[in-house]
Parts: structure tokens; C-alpha cells; sequence
């Protein structure tokens, strides 16, 4: 429906998969992502498999990462870290695996579990992708001076619910 209303337009469209806790089968987040391509979809976000990256079992998690990624067909990847249930080890770890599977994002935060994202994870994560890979800093961005912040220490793009309010704070 989305994609029908805005033919045309230069808003993309982004869909979720393994939603919320990225405990989805393999097969499953990757098929998501090729029916969402294919109904008009053209970035995918795809939540880490966070169970799986805290009990350390890397090479399962990179091959989630990837799958979907294969399965996304050219189109940008956000992988989704949940940085408010990970260690900064593993929120680093996640961020490795990420740019090695071909992701083109790392987000922060899904917005339903925990606090959103902190100044102090964007930064971590910038050292930890470099300078070339998207950073989408979702969540907790309520005024402009959050927003500004955030994209000062390394986001490129910012996830918010409150933009109305982000808006009214821009000072005159």
C-alpha cells in the first residue's frame, strides 16, 4: 500500500524483519526481506539476533546478517543492535559482523526495548564502523539540540517519533 501511494515520489520505504527480538530462523528474516523488496520496499531493517550475539555464537550471527542482505537484493541494510540490552563489547562485535555480512546501517535501537539512542552508543559505534557506514541513531530524540548532538558524533541519519517537538525546539 505504501509503495502504491507514494509511486513516484523520492520517499523510500523501509520494512522490518526478525522484528522485534531478531530471534527469527535464518530463512525467515531472509524471506521477509525479498517479499518486502518485492512488494516496493527499498531499505531493510533487520534486528541482530541478540541472543545469539550474546551467547557469542558469531559465525551464525554474520550468516543472518548476510543472508538477508543477499536476500535484499542491492538494497540497503539497517541492522538494528538493540544497544540498551548489549555490552559495549558486543554492541562492538555486532558492528564488526555487520560491516563484514555487507550492511549499509547500523540503528541503534528497535524503540521497544529500553532507552533509545545515547550520544555515548553513536560514538562507540562510529569508531567501530569507521567513516563510511550509515548510522541511524533511533529513539530518545526529542529537541534539536538531541538532534544536532547525535548527528555531531557520527549518526547520518536520526529515527524519531517526536518530530513535531524537534521541530518547535529549533531555536528562532
Amino acid at each position: 500500500m505504501a509503495s502504491d501511494a507514494l509511486q513516484g515520489s523520492d520517499v523510500g520505504i523501509a520494512a522490518v524483519v526478525g522484528f522485534p527480538f531478531g530471534a527469527s530462523h535464518v530463512d525467515a528474516k531472509a524471506h521477509e526481506a525479498a517479499l518486502a523488496i518485492a512488494d516496493g520496499a527499498t531499505e531493510i531493517d533487520m534486528v541482530i539476533d541478540i541472543g545469539r550475539l550474546k551467547d557469542g555464537q558469531l559465525g551464525p550471527v554474520r550468516a543472518d546478517i548476510a543472508s538477508v542482505v543477499a536476500a535484499a537484493a542491492f538494497h540497503a541494510v539497517k541492522v538494528i543492535l538493540e544497544c540498551s540490552r548489549l555490552t559495549e563489547d558486543e554492541k562492538r562485535t555486532g558492528c564488526a559482523l555487520a560491516v563484514e555480512a555487507g550492511a549499509a546501517f547500523i540503528k541503534t535501537s528497535t524503540g521497544y526495548l529500553g532507552h533509545g539512542a545515547t550520544l555515548h552508543d553513536v560514538a562507540l559505534i562510529r569508531a567501530a564502523v569507521g567513516p563510511t557506514l550509515g548510522i541511524k541513531a533511533s529513539g530518545g530524540i526529542l529537541y534539536y539540540e538531541d538532534a544536532v548532538a547525535m548527528l555531531e558524533a557520527g549518526a547520518t541519519r536520526l529515527g524519531m517519533s517526536h518530530t513535531q517537538q524537534v521541530l518547535d525546539s529549533i531555536p528562532g
